[in-house]
């Protein structure tokens, strides 16, 4: 499909990317004005964006923060609708298919403090059933790629192993309270 008169398609949008790292990259070493005025210029766009959010209606939020690229810009400009865990979440689900493919599995296991969990079993054989070329290794890189790619707000990925589950501290029961019986006092 051709893309509208004046739109980008996605590869030339990730060149365009890849050069921005570049050229941003020389300007944090060079002192004076460019580097603010791209900084205004970030924030005249994000407050932009912001409005456009603001008078859109719940299902063209939707569908914008579902676009991948216009999704990372709500997340860069801190105006994204959805919260931190459910992007991570659906990250995971989009990688379950891939790591399914080679043996194994992933799960969303939630979020502790600013740090994602993301159970991995690596399948029966302990590498991906034996498929899945570079192993759990890779798999937990792209997992925790993918993760902070669309939840950049969280610190890290914990890979917790598939058959770990988390175990609640076994409750305190004072043992005076188990000996104790009420006694009926039979009538006299």
């Amino acid at each position: 499909m051709a893309e509208p008169a004046g739109r980008l398609a996605d590869p030339a949008v990730e060149a365009r990317l890849a050069r921005l790292d570049e050229v941003l990259a020389g300007l944090e070493n060079t002192p004076g004005p460019a580097l603010e005025a791209v900084r205004l210029l970030t924030e005249v766009y994000g407050e932009a964006l912001a409005r456009v959010l603001d008078g859109a209606d719940e299902r063209l939020g939707a569908r914008l923060s579902g676009d991948e690229l216009v999704g990372h810009l709500m997340v860069l400009h801190g105006v994204h609708p959805r919260p931190p865990a459910d992007r991570a979440a659906r990250a995971v689900e989009l990688l379950r298919p891939a790591v399914r493919e080679r043996g194994g599995d992933l799960e969303w296991a939630g979020i502790e403090g600013e740090v994602a969990r993301v159970r991995l079993d690596s399948g029966s054989s302990g590498g991906c059933g034996g498929g899945c070329g570079g192993g759990s290794a890779d798999i937990a890189a792209a997992v925790r790629e993918a993760v902070l790619a669309v939840a950049p707000e969280l610190t890290d990925v914990e890979i917790v192993p598939g058959g770990e589950e988390r175990k609640a501290a076994p409750a305190f029961v004072p043992l005076g309270t188990i000996k104790r019986r009420s006694v009926p006092q039979e009538a006299g």
